[in-house]
């Protein structure tokens, strides 16, 4: 049976014990007790005991303790799945979203992004979801939009000759006639006399 890996010099229980009562992460200050008690003398079974784990995890907190100090025994940050798309591709469809799609060979008249990862696998053969899509775009620095589509047939400043047409001052006579009209239906009539009835009283 090998000897078991000794721990750095510079550091004691004390130390080990007072960083555990600071720090929030709770699996870092359960690892810092575990090698505080063999500071102090304790086996490596009775650490593992104390942390809770096997003797093969206390080598490897022993190792991770010696590397980097306290920092080490911090559970790291998993680096998840590299992304399916390089930069080549990503200028492809930055290049794609700037043009806009063809209608008659796209057969849409605005990119969605159930359309671009259609484009994207009849271009590379990669499939992806359209949540991933979105989080690739949104590092890319697009935005999602929800833009009017234009119809392809639209002439040019159409929409600007409408918008000056409708900015166009009211005159003045038409309002003074309009508010005449709006005081008259609006004007309390006087109401007319209630009608008296008079009837003849019978004989008896």
């Amino acid at each position: 049976m090998s000897a078991p890996i000794p721990l750095r010099r510079d550091f004691g229980a004390s130390q080990l014990r007072g960083l555990a009562k600071k720090t929030k992460d709770g699996p870092q200050a359960r690892r810092l007790l575990a090698l505080a008690a063999i500071y102090d003398g304790a086996t490596r079974t009775e650490a593992a005991m104390i942390g809770g784990v096997g003797l093969q995890i206390i080598r490897d907190w022993v190792l991770h303790f010696n590397e980097r100090g306290p920092d080490g025994l911090l559970n790291g940050k998993s680096p998840g799945q590299p992304s399916k798309l390089n930069d080549v591709q990503r200028q492809a469809i930055a290049r794609m979203i700037e043009s806009g799609p063809i209608p008659a060979v796209h057969g849409v008249v605005r990119w969605r992004l159930i359309d671009l990862a259609q484009w994207i696998f009849e271009e590379f053969r990669i499939a992806i979801a359209k949540q991933t899509l979105s989080r690739e775009l949104r590092a890319m620095g697009y935005r999602k939009l929800s833009a009017r589509p234009r119809h392809y047939a639209q002439a040019a400043g159409a929409i600007e000759d409408f918008k000056k047409r409708m900015a166009r001052p009211v005159a003045s006579d038409f309002v003074e006639y309009a508010v005449i009209g709006l005081l008259q239906r609006i004007r309390p009539r006087a109401q007319a006399p209630a009608k008296m009835e008079i009837r003849a009283s019978r004989s008896s």
